[in-house]
């Protein structure tokens, strides 16, 4: 089937100014496939969580996934970075009696010592030093992150010469860097799903947003990368990539 580049061109360029609020992919449903990881991130959460636990989530986004584990709001406190993300959490999560702090250097969290007795983080930058000085003895640290291999691939593909801005970001080197800071490792995990985009769209919505990974994207200036995408979408059903990720979950002993 021959294209008509000059629709597509305008089609997507209505995706890349598309808006995007929160930590939230929902535009996205039914227009790419991700595989299940062997980890549930929520359940290990709530294994730890306990009733009257002091929990800190760093970087929180919109508070989309903080919300679903219905943790009481006066125990619950939360760090974000991105300037829209922090106000919408000052819209959506201070009145509920959940703090909200803006995060600033990993290494100068806004919190006293032993402040919580769980911290999380869902694909967010940490400091483990800071992250084991802010947590109680016995305090568990769990964490889900991107490590540095995501959607290489498709990367190389759109951006040329493209190299990870975190090449060291790896489930190896992030135990290692955890067990320096004094924690005791309880689970690590690392994996490498495929992700599978079923339109050039959402591919284009998707990099305008992860910016890292995609550094200079722009529909015009690769329009023609994303034509041979569309070539390979009409031919196969969709474009596939993988994604990288690792979880581990680690405790500040109790004489730490």
């Amino acid at each position: 089937m021959e294209m008509n580049t000059n629709a597509l061109r305008q089609l997507w360029q209505q995706e890349e100014a598309a808006a995007f609020e929160g930590w939230d992919f929902s535009r996205l449903i039914g227009r790419w496939q991700e595989s299940a990881l062997p980890w549930d991130y929520r359940s290990l959460v709530l294994e730890a969580l306990t009733p009257q636990a002091r929990l800190l989530d760093m970087g929180t986004g919109g508070g989309e996934f903080l919300l679903t584990l219905g943790h009481p709001p006066r125990l619950t406190s939360v760090t974000e970075g991105y300037p829209p993300n922090l106000a919408l959490c000052r819209r959506r999560l201070a009145p509920l009696g959940i703090t909200v702090c803006r995060a600033g250097e990993d290494d100068a969290l806004p919190f006293g010592d032993s402040a919580f007795d769980l911290i999380i983080n869902r694909h967010d930058s940490f400091d483990p030093a800071e992250v084991y000085r802010c947590l109680r003895p016995g305090g568990q640290f769990i964490t889900q992150q991107v490590g540095a291999c995501n959607n290489r691939s498709l990367s190389m593909r759109l951006i040329e010469g493209y190299t990870s801005p975190y090449p060291h970001h790896t489930l190896a080197e992030n135990v290692r860097l955890l067990r320096q800071a004094g924690f005791t490792i309880i689970q690590s995990q690392e994996e490498y799903p495929p992700l599978r985009f079923l339109d050039v769209s959402a591919i284009v919505y998707y990099a305008k947003i992860i910016e890292w990974e995609f550094p200079g994207f722009s529909v015009d200036a690769f329009f023609d990368r994303l034509l041979a995408l569309q070539a390979d979408i009409q031919r196969d059903g969709w474009v596939e990539t993988k994604e990288h990720r690792f979880v581990i979950s680690c405790r500040k002993p109790l004489n730490g």
